[in-house]
């Protein structure tokens, strides 16, 4: 009897175009096979392959400047001062002697989660084919080791050697120096990567360094000394010391108040793991011939407008404020092949992460029309990208990714109601909003 064969068949179709939906309610003899079935299908149909080395052709040796990307964590564009009036300090709007400092502005990430978006900023994903490039294509640290340079890892929000965002051994090989702050608070972490930015940035010798900070990582009540508590009223800050994130989140309502008390801790984390940390990094270092690209993994949506919810990103249907993160390149020198400066005013709020890994293999001196080719357009390309981010990134059993469209002029506005010169307030949990 060909029918229940039939049955199954037609069963994991279904599944497979649904992207894994559609079992509820359906007969318990047929959906386990049928979702073996999809999922044999899946690994066969997807398996990308082996890890490739790099074959681009390598054309002008980088003689003198570090290549810097500084990956910070849940930092919303627009809580920032060079972006908005009423925004937070960063440390990156007034001139510095030894630095020129180029705002992109708005730009969009590559999802609204941080594995996807560092995994890609990694490997340089495209929009178009994002999972086959991952998963087989180069490392930046491959591409830096083969252009001469060697390689170093900031992490500041691991310790122990721990991997974090689709890192493996294979990857970490082709690290030369791993740094991690094992005895450092979390709250002083982001200072730390400051410090030894500024020793590897001083050391006359060029390098590939890729930061990835503390920033505004949640929980963000403690995460800021005491002394810089710059908003005022803000959550109880106890029993959040020494956590870079909770192993489970709080599902609870959170009311209106609370979030007001979180803005203005998050106003406080980035004031001090951003203001702070540029200060302290410009400050000890010149930096001479260095290029920085500053960015973070994604944005956050802190409710501003009130509406109800428990998450600031990574949530299954997303609001355009966790895709939408800062974009700013840091010059030691003004005397480098790139006219960042133009190319800020032309791509302006015009600019995503995609264009992020195909500026850094210019920057070590690969072939440009290839890497183009390859990865797609720099940042100071003559063309403006597209402000969108994908909400589905892992796409699979017959799923396409999901863009969702960035308009700036819909970002929520910031509530300068938030904060006030007052004591700290007692709120109670589970309160209506």
């Amino acid at each position: 009897d060909l029918i229940p064969a039939v049955a199954l068949v037609a069963m994991s179709a279904m599944f497979y175009v649904r992207g894994g939906d559609g079992g509820r309610g359906l007969p318990g003899a047929f959906v386990a096979p049928a979702y073996a079935l999809v999922l044999a299908f899946d690994s066969v149909r997807n398996d990308p392959g082996a890890r490739q080395p790099v074959k681009l052709a390598h054309v002008k040796p980088r003689t003198s400047g570090d290549i810097v990307l500084i990956v910070d964590e849940s930092i919303a564009a627009q809580y920032l001062d060079i972006n908005n009036a009423g925004g937070v300090y960063s440390g990156l709007a007034a001139k510095q002697p030894n630095f020129a400092i180029h705002n992109f502005g708005i730009a969009s990430s590559i999802t609204h989660c941080s594995t996807g978006s560092n995994l890609t900023l990694r490997f340089g994903g495209t929009r178009a084919d994002y999972q086959r490039i991952n998963a087989t294509g180069p490392s930046v640290w491959s591409y830096a080791k083969a252009a001469g340079l060697p390689t170093v890892y900031i992490d500041a929000q691991r310790t122990g050697g721990v991997y974090q965002n689709g890192m493996d051994d294979a990857e970490r090989a082709a690290i030369d120096q791993w740094v991690q702050f094992d005895k450092v608070p979390v709250m002083n972490r982001d200072q730390a990567v400051a410090d030894r930015l500024a020793e590897l940035l001083n050391d006359g010798k060029p390098q590939f360094i890729l930061v990835n900070k503390m920033g505004a990582h949640f929980p963000v009540q403690a995460k800021y000394p005491v002394n810089r508590t710059r908003f005022k009223p803000v959550e109880p800050r106890q029993q959040f010391f020494g956590i870079v994130e909770p192993n489970v989140r709080d599902t609870s309502d959170v009311s209106r108040e609370e979030w007001r008390l979180y803005r203005n801790a998050y106003r406080n984390v980035v004031a001090w793991n951003v203001g702070a940390f540029f200060d302290r990094l410009f400050a000890a270092t010149k930096a001479a011939g260095a290029t920085i690209i500053y960015t973070a993994d994604h944005g956050q949506n802190l409710h501003e407008s009130g509406e109800p919810g428990n998450a600031t990103h990574c949530t299954p249907e997303p609001a355009i404020e966790e895709g939408v993160v800062p974009m700013v390149v840091i010059e030691g020198s003004q005397d480098g092949d790139i006219d960042w400066q133009s190319a800020a005013l032309r791509n302006h709020n015009g600019t995503s992460h995609y264009r992020i890994f195909p500026t850094l293999l210019g920057l070590m001196g690969y072939e440009p029309q290839a890497v183009r080719k390859a990865y797609g357009d720099r940042i100071d390309a003559p063309t403006r990208d597209k402000l969108e981010f994908n909400t589905l990134f892992n796409a699979r059993l017959g799923r396409e990714p999901v863009w969702k469209k960035v308009d700036p002029a819909q970002i929520k506005a910031l509530r300068p109601d938030d904060y006030e010169r007052s004591g700290p307030v007692t709120i109670r949990r589970n309160q209506s909003n």
